[in-house]
């Protein structure tokens, strides 16, 4: 593979999407790609929003994701997705988690969440909606959200049979034991939200 992929990775700060960056980032570098990322954190301790930028291929020389290169986006949040739509190239894809986290001026009554966020977001691109956010909840910890949407990114670029990259092993290594097991669950789950 001499062509660079480019994966962007939008959403806001406590959603875990460094972490599920990292993961992504680690399996890839098992496959033998070169890999770069890089993430900007805008006042994500505060509920900003938060992305990552890899690019994976035989060889990559930079991390940075221009307008119009991404060839995936995942948001974690639709509002980042909206957002951050104009990086994505013509054809590429989209996985939006269908999640609302009001920005503080929306919390302050400044402003209003958007409406119709998903239905303009498919007008415009092909987009897979998740309901990650539910689907965690619904197994018990919301914070599984990002492995939901992980295993759903990673069955979509191809990489879930990938036969150099064991994601569950991956998974463990980054993050304490006692969560180790419901966060591979999670993933397993996003791996089955796609065709």
């Amino acid at each position: 593979m001499s062509e660079v992929k480019n994966i962007l990775l939008v959403g806001v700060g406590g959603q875990g999407t460094i972490l599920a960056s990292k993961i992504l980032s680690q399996g890839l570098i098992q496959a033998g790609y070169d890999v770069k990322m890089s993430e900007i954190h805008g006042m994500s301790q505060r509920g900003g929003n938060v992305s990552t930028q890899i690019r994976y291929g035989e060889k990559v020389y930079s991390p940075i994701i221009g307008e119009g290169e991404a060839d995936v986006i995942v948001a974690f949040e639709k509002m980042e997705a909206l957002r951050w739509i104009s990086y994505l190239r013509k054809g590429g894809k989209m996985v939006v988690n269908d999640y609302e986290i009001p920005s503080m001026p929306i919390i302050m009554g400044v402003a209003k969440y958007p409406e119709g966020i998903i239905e303009d977001l498919t007008s415009k691109a092909d987009v897979s909606v998740l309901q990650a956010g539910k689907m965690a909840i619904e197994r018990g910890n919301s914070k599984t959200m990002n492995l939901i949407l992980l295993g759903a990114l990673v069955k979509a670029m191809g990489l879930a049979d990938h036969p150099e990259i064991d994601w569950e092993q991956v998974i463990r290594s980054n993050l304490k034991p006692e969560y180790a097991e419901i966060n591979v669950l999670a993933f397993r789950l996003g791996l089955d939200q796609v065709e």
